[in-house]
């Protein structure tokens, strides 16, 4: 088997992942689909942690457009995150994966509390790891909890999963004249205000030296090709 790239990665996802057809939901069989591609990633003798969002279940910015107290819809969208994140539990313990969820908001009759050091023995001894409940704290992206999760166990990459191949400098549906960057720095990415990924993420990852891969998750073994080696997606890094 061709070496691999890192040891241990952080796998950041958008609850759509989960959706059902009409994007809305937890649709058993995506939860099946995912669960195949981490197992995918877990059988190179890689150490996965996830977080996952709950766009798929709610969305604070909506409630506070329609007059909700923001610290009120975000932590109803880091119980959401939670209900994704037992629900992939589940797919990827029927695929012979032991996984371990830990919340950000402790829920201690359905899930571990956050504790660092916890989380990084249980990757040690081969348990995925699926963060939930965000940094615990409103005003911050499920984003930025993946770039502080990936900080706080060791990542060697931060891999953000998305529906598109790669960063363009415009949307190549609407511009098929759209550059397509293959590596892009820290400041270059922040500077142009790209959206592929909240900007507090990226800082707190150029803080740290942390590179982050964006790619399409749903392309034929994308993860895993990457992982082995292939150039996939864009690189977020000290360019």
């Amino acid at each position: 088997m061709s070496s691999v790239r890192y040891n241990r990665v952080l796998l950041k996802m958008g609850g759509e992942a989960l959706a059902g057809p009409n994007g809305y939901g937890i649709d058993p069989v995506r939860a099946t689909e995912v669960a195949q591609v981490v197992k995918d990633v877990y059988d190179l003798g890689i150490q996965v942690a996830i977080v996952i969002g709950g766009g798929n279940l709610w969305r604070g910015s909506l409630g506070s457009e329609m007059g909700m107290a923001r610290a009120s819809a975000d932590h109803i969208g880091m119980i959401a995150t939670v209900m994704n994140a037992l629900a992939l539990q589940d797919a990827l313990e029927r695929t012979g994966i032991v996984t371990r969820v830990q919340t950000a908001v402790e829920m201690r009759t359905i899930a571990e509390p956050y504790i660092r050091l916890r989380a990084m023995r249980h990757l040690d001894k081969g348990r995925v790891v699926i963060f939930g409940g965000g940094t615990g704290n409103p005003y911050f992206t499920t984003d930025s909890a993946g770039a502080l999760r990936a900080m706080e166990i060791g990542a060697d990459v931060l891999i953000k999963a998305t529906k598109v191949d790669a960063i363009y400098d415009a949307d190549p549906v609407e511009n098929p004249n759209a550059k397509r960057f293959e590596t892009i720095s820290y400041i270059d990415f922040l500077n142009m205000r790209l959206r592929v990924m909240d900007s507090t993420a990226v800082s707190l990852c150029m803080d740290n030296d942390l590179p982050i891969v964006v790619l399409n998750f749903w392309q034929e073994n994308s993860v895993k090709r990457y992982l082995l080696g292939e150039s996939i997606g864009t690189t977020i890094c000290n360019v």
